[in-house]
């Protein structure tokens, strides 16, 4: 950061504008943690702060491989980041903001206070139009409320300065309203976590303005760390290859970027790879291929354009992260094969689940779910994976519908048909009762959602913090159980939760099947627990017990109807 400052100028230029999204995810950034625990539920799995701050990460990493500092270009960039690292639906509505922002400054090589308005307004218009149905109280009624109040009061006297400083403060009112209008909030006693965000983002902005510091954190989730170096050392045969990933941009010098096909990169790495992923967004081509020769990629792919990012990987050496994924127990997704009309692409976390999606006949699991919500490029690479002329997907969370439809949006080579399952369950059933016999993608899309239909979802999850949701009293290391957004059971027992829950899901609705998914803290005593109550206290209901391996969640249940 420059360390100036341009409190007083009455325009913004790229290079500021650059410096305050630096700025703004850096601040996110230091506070994510304080966002994630803003979560209404007390139960281990906030990730709003995680995932806005790696969807700004993508805006800023984009911003690390660009020298311009042409406003225009600043802020589409910076976008274009941001949609392919959107994570969340905090996370694909913080992009969509920014993406209304680059529109406003196409053409412009500096934005006087007018146009920065009008970028701010048109911000709020696409973060709305990106969500079905909205709702108040959220990082959206922050963002709105904070942009209208701001351009009312805007004058011709005010400076660049002055329009974020009075921006930040109708943020920060609007933030400390959204427990009044969403009554879950005052309860939890939270104010909303995305909008929190958001705030972090534009206290980073005003930072930058004013020419402060914001420390320096680490990456959320950082890749590449912990390398277990004693994997690979003198005498070891290179057997696996290398995993190389590449961020290509087209340039005018070399090819024509719009009419460029990405096939013909498909092509060459099928001489000399495997797991290949190549495809196109706008001018930028994302390229995946596991080979022995990664030079051979880099000197090949160098002949249409220049590298944005660069990551190749010895696949026999472990990362820390990536640890889970090299499980033998984790099933592969099957290798690219030929087109076909149909192919189904699902969300699962858990070896289990994911083995069990995939015998359902699923192309591609992405790996991701609650704590851990893959970003719309995850969605675009599973797209191409699974070559197919219809690709039906399965986001089975609700906070990863946005970012699947958005890769949707963005995806030009299939038609996607997004099936909103808010839910593992309700993606497992639907999958259960597929009948591919019509051969109209329209009637099976509307089979699919008409399945989820008679579909309750009950999970169990450790308490982490004391609560009253919904009329039930929590205390921190108790279980918790509940359905969707209601809180139903609290015990201190993981087992009595269990059985709690399942009354309050089996005790009035005609179900007539129960499938109990156990994760890794569930023992096979408390499995075996589990099924005894329920064959003996519901006789009519079938129980299978089926081994999810999720983390998070000991139980999960799904009562079909």
């Amino acid at each position: 950061m420059s360390g100036v400052n341009n409190f007083d100028i009455l325009t913004l230029n790229g290079a500021l504008y650059a410096e305050m999204i630096n700025a703004g995810a850096a601040n996110l950034r230091a506070n994510a943690e304080e966002v994630n625990e803003l979560n209404v539920f007390p139960v281990p799995d906030g990730d709003t702060g995680d995932n806005m701050s790696m969807t700004a990460e993508g805006g800023t990493s984009a911003l690390r491989k660009s020298e311009t500092d042409v406003l225009d270009d600043v802020a589409a960039i910076a976008s274009r980041g941001m949609l392919l690292g959107a994570r969340g639906n905090s996370g694909v509505i913080l992009s969509q903001f920014f993406a209304g922002m680059a529109r406003a400054f196409e053409k412009y090589e500096e934005a006087d206070v007018n146009t920065i308005c009008s970028g701010l307004a048109l911000g709020v218009k696409q973060a709305y139009a990106a969500v079905m149905k909205p709702a108040e109280g959220t990082i959206l009624t922050v963002a709105r409320e904070g942009v209208e109040n701001t351009v009312c009061a805007v004058d011709e006297t005010w400076t660049v300065g002055m329009v974020f400083e009075h921006l930040l403060r109708e943020m920060k009112l609007s933030l400390e309203r959204t427990p009044d209008i969403l009554p879950v909030l005052k309860e939890a006693g939270v104010v909303d976590s995305g909008g929190a965000g958001l705030v972090y983002i534009f206290e980073g902005f005003l930072k930058a303005i004013k020419g402060e510091k914001v420390e320096a954190v680490a990456p959320p989730r950082a890749v590449g760390s912990d390398i277990d170096l004693t994997a690979f050392g003198p005498d070891s045969v290179m057997t696996y290859g290398y995993c190389t990933e590449l961020l290509l941009q087209l340039q005018n010098s070399k090819v024509d970027p719009e009419a460029f096909d990405p096939a013909v990169i498909t092509e060459f790495l099928m001489g000399i790879g495997d797991s290949i992923v190549s495809f196109k967004t706008g001018t930028v081509v994302k390229i995946h291929v596991h080979t022995l020769t990664p030079e051979k990629v880099l000197e090949f792919c160098r002949g249409f354009g220049e590298f944005l990012t660069i990551k190749i990987e010895n696949m026999s050496v472990q990362h820390s992260e990536s640890v889970p994924e090299k499980k033998e127990e984790k099933p592969a997704p099957p290798a690219k094969k030929a087109r076909t009309k149909f192919g189904y692409v699902a969300v699962a976390s858990g070896s289990g689940i994911e083995r069990l999606f995939l015998d359902l006949g699923v192309n591609y699991v992405v790996d991701g779910g609650q704590t851990k919500n893959p970003s719309t490029s995850d969605f675009l690479e599973a797209f191409e994976e699974t070559n197919a002329d219809h690709i039906f997907v399965f986001p089975n969370n609700g906070n990863i519908i946005l970012a699947a439809t958005q890769a949707s949006e963005i995806y030009k080579d299939s038609t996607i048909h997004v099936i909103p399952s808010k839910d593992v369950g309700m993606g497992y059933v639907a999958l259960s009762t597929l009948d591919m016999s019509s051969d109209d993608p329209d009637v099976i899309e509307v089979s699919l959602i008409e399945a989820m239909a008679n579909v309750t979802t009950g999970s169990v999850s450790p308490a982490v913090r004391d609560a009253e949701l919904n009329g039930v009293k929590i205390k921190n290391g108790e279980f918790i159980g509940f359905v969707g957004k209601q809180m139903l059971v609290s015990k201190p027992k993981m087992v009595d939760t269990a059985c709690g829950l399942v009354d309050h899901m089996l005790g009035e609705d005609d179900k007539f099947m129960l499938t109990v998914f156990c994760g890794k803290d569930a023992t096979e005593n408390d499995a075996a627990a589990v099924e005894a109550y329920v064959t003996e206290a519901y006789p009519d209901v079938e129980v299978y017990l089926a081994e999810g391996a999720q983390d998070v969640y000991p139980f999960i249940f799904v009562a079909e109807g």
